[in-house]
């Protein structure tokens, strides 16, 4: 039997990191695909809580694993609890979502399986043994059919492309308790960037400027306050230090796909539209009418960003 196993991914506040539903959905994919059975695992300090939230997204199992040593993640103490694990479960199948985490959790596993790994999927098709993986290379222009022929495998999935799991079934919590814990690495401090604005990758709406902005982010600011949204930039504006590099959005930052996207004064590099052309519905403010940016907006519109967005807010405040 071919299990499929899905590593969660908690936030620091202590939630479940929403990019883990979407991870829940390709394992689900997998384990009909291969006919094997869902298992999800967690690490903290104490995560009973999250485990029993997880056991209502269709998995057959989820095995909580509680230990001082998992209070913060540090992948010399997650990677081997994984293995472990896995190897338990004879599991076929070991996967997360392309998160930060995600990506440096997983290729450590990936080692200590012996396991070829794909990144960043965006499908799965096959049945049985014979999976094939769908993953973007050149900056999205180029979809890889990628097969692994390792007794097991190891799959980050881009969560952008897969539903978020449905709420349904019941299963089975499972204490965990790894061999060891014991690792020579330490957690010393852990400095959060907060706002009172959505994360960007977990955000419904998503504001963004660019190199038209020159710098200038108060409209784009005033936008996203109004519309409840996260702000996104190009990566020529978190070159220049105009915002901080956590807002590049684009093929060497982050990958979004809200259900609105509002790009202003990006021209629409193909690095950047790897980042965000997944988004639900576009809209693209530009003074260059060939900008590539309208290619795959869905409404343009060819103005000055700081004419166009105090009219839009303007706007949208009346119908408020």
């Amino acid at each position: 039997m071919s299990n499929v196993l899905i590593v969660a991914e908690q936030q620091p506040d202590g939630q479940l990191r929403k990019a883990t539903l979407n991870a829940l959905t390709a394992g689900q994919q997998l384990a009909q695909k291969s006919g094997g059975e869902l298992h999800a695992v967690i690490l903290g300090a104490d995560v009973n809580a999250l485990a029993q939230e997880l056991a209502g997204y269709g998995v057959k199992a989820v095995h909580a694993a509680n230990a001082p040593a998992f209070e913060h993640y540090v992948a010399e103490a997650f990677a081997p609890a994984v293995s472990e694990l896995a190897k338990s479960l004879s599991a076929t199948f070991v996967g997360a979502a392309s998160t930060a985490f995600g990506k440096d959790l997983l290729p450590r596993v990936a080692a200590r399986l012996d396991a070829a790994m794909a990144t960043d999927v965006v499908a799965i098709d096959g049945s049985g043994s014979d999976i094939t993986y769908h993953r973007p290379m050149w900056a999205g222009n180029v979809i890889a059919e990628v097969k692994l022929t390792t007794p097991v495998q190891v799959f980050t999935v881009r969560p952008t492309e897969f539903e978020a799991a449905a709420a349904g079934g019941s299963g089975e919590v499972k204490a965990f308790s790894p061999a060891t814990t014991e690792v020579k690495t330490r957690f010393v401090s852990f400095e959060e960037v907060k706002s009172a604005r959505p994360q960007l990758t977990e955000a419904s709406v998503v504001v963004a400027g660019g190199r038209g902005t020159k710098g200038d982010f108060k409209e784009i600011e005033a936008l996203a306050d109004l519309l409840g949204a996260a702000i996104g930039a190009s990566r020529a504006v978190c070159d220049a230090g105009w915002v901080p590099n956590d807002l590049q959005v684009g093929q060497t930052g982050k990958v979004v796909a809200p259900k609105l996207y509002v790009a202003a004064g990006i021209s629409g590099a193909i690095q950047h539209l790897a980042g965000m052309k997944g988004s639900k519905t576009i809209v693209a403010i530009n003074k260059d009418p060939e900008a590539p940016i309208f290619q795959v907006a869905d409404y343009g519109l060819v103005a000055d960003l700081f004419k166009a967005l105090p009219e839009l807010r303007e706007g949208l405040t009346k119908l408020k």
